[in-house]
């Protein structure tokens, strides 16, 4: 069974090219052949029965004589201008054909360089460096497609290694303390109760994370599309919970709270929102200091609504901020150990982009941060898509 040939964009080119080529070139053939026909009459200027004399000495009718004389021209003019149309058409059809391969044959790198792609030649690129043309334009769309794939491979690849690190973490930490325990045979009833309290601990914080990762991947998965649910609500009502469920930590520490809850209405996932409300004061109060200030405002202009949380604690330069916005980094570094899941500015951002808002994020002078979120009101038409900002 012969192999059908595969109408490639090479192939289209060539044919197309061959076909206006063949078309202009049958057209001056028969123009050509037109204008000989119409140019070789001289006998219409000649009186009725006039005669020629041949060079063999005979005479002949001046009519038939032309007749002759235009079949014969107008026949070797028609010969001549097949053969050289012919003749042009497959050095045109040739040519045109390997100038179409020159001239897609970045396409042809582009194409090769996407089959060898895989985990370990992500790095690779086409690098043209032809004209600047379309295919050129191309060319460089698909490099800086490769780089922002790379990117996100490279940063799902440290996500991953960051939640293996941080769920293997409060594992080892019950099993060492399990073992240790049951490896004692004077262990009592207090050792045991010990064991028993830092194993609860180590496993509400691996709830936590799991809880975290959950609720981050909800809100990415909603980003750029409608929400799951769409619900009136408060931010002021959240952001009060929130607040509430931190008081005896506040208390603690004794920080200084100023708040100004004014209505803040959104339309949105109760759920989602009421998480960054509570991600916001937990990572306020959590990198806080003794004796402390947190301040947190609410309010609406009736086009967007807010929500501004700011904290006292260690400085942060503001070239960091946006690093803070990556999963599991605390205060700009990476899996230091300090409390939290560092998933916090993670989840709220991704919250803020489901809903169609922005998130900025100001570094305090004397230290701690200061994080606005804006989103549409309730009053006002929702639109898709958010920025996280910094400055």
């Amino acid at each position: 069974m012969s192999r059908r040939v595969r109408p490639t964009l090479r192939l289209r080119l060539t044919l197309l090219n061959g076909v206006l080529l063949v078309g202009a070139g049958a057209i001056l053939v028969l123009l050509a052949w037109l204008l000989v026909r119409d140019a070789l009459r001289p006998t219409d200027e000649l009186l009725p029965g006039t005669t020629v004399l041949l060079s063999d000495g005979g005479r002949m009718d001046a009519a038939e004589w032309q007749r002759r004389l235009v079949d014969a021209a107008s026949g070797e003019l028609l010969a001549k201008g097949l053969v050289a149309l012919l003749a042009i058409s497959v050095v045109g059809v040739a040519g045109a054909y390997a100038v179409a391969g020159r001239a897609l044959r970045p396409l042809h790198q582009v194409t090769a360089t996407a089959q060898r792609l895989g985990e370990a030649t992500l790095d690779q690129r086409i690098g043209y460096s032809g004209a600047d043309d379309e295919v050129a334009e191309l060319a460089k769309t698909f490099d800086a497609m490769l780089d922002r794939i790379a990117s996100a491979f490279e940063a799902q690849k440290r996500f991953v290694a960051n939640a293996s690190h941080e769920l293997r973490t409060p594992l080892a930490v019950m099993r060492t303390e399990i073992e240790v325990t049951l490896s004692d045979d004077d262990a009592d009833a207090a050792e045991y109760r010990r064991m028993a309290t830092v194993v609860r601990d180590a496993s509400e914080r691996a709830n936590g994370l799991v809880d975290a990762l959950l609720v981050l991947a909800r809100s990415e998965a909603q980003a750029g599309r409608q929400l799951g649910r769409r619900t009136e609500c408060d931010l002021s009502a959240g952001t009060a919970n929130a607040l509430s469920a931190m008081r005896r930590e506040v208390e603690r520490i004794g920080l200084r709270v100023q708040t100004s809850l004014k209505p803040a209405p959104v339309v949105g996932d109760p759920g989602l929102l009421d998480r960054l409300a509570g991600n916001l004061i937990e990572n306020a109060v959590r990198y806080n200091h003794l004796h402390g200030r947190l301040w947190v405002r609410t309010g609406t202009d009736g086009e967007r609504s807010w929500l501004v949380v700011g904290n006292t604690g260690f400085e942060v330069d503001q070239a960091d901020v946006p690093g803070l916005f990556e999963p599991f980094r605390r205060g700009g570094r990476e899996r230091t150990g300090a409390r939290g899941s560092g998933l916090g500015l993670s989840i709220v951002r991704a919250v803020c982009t489901a809903h169609g808002g922005t998130v900025r994020v100001i570094a305090q002078p004397g230290g701690g941060l200061e994080v606005t979120v804006t989103l549409p009101s309730a009053d006002a038409p929702a639109v898709n898509g958010a920025v996280a900002a910094t400055g």
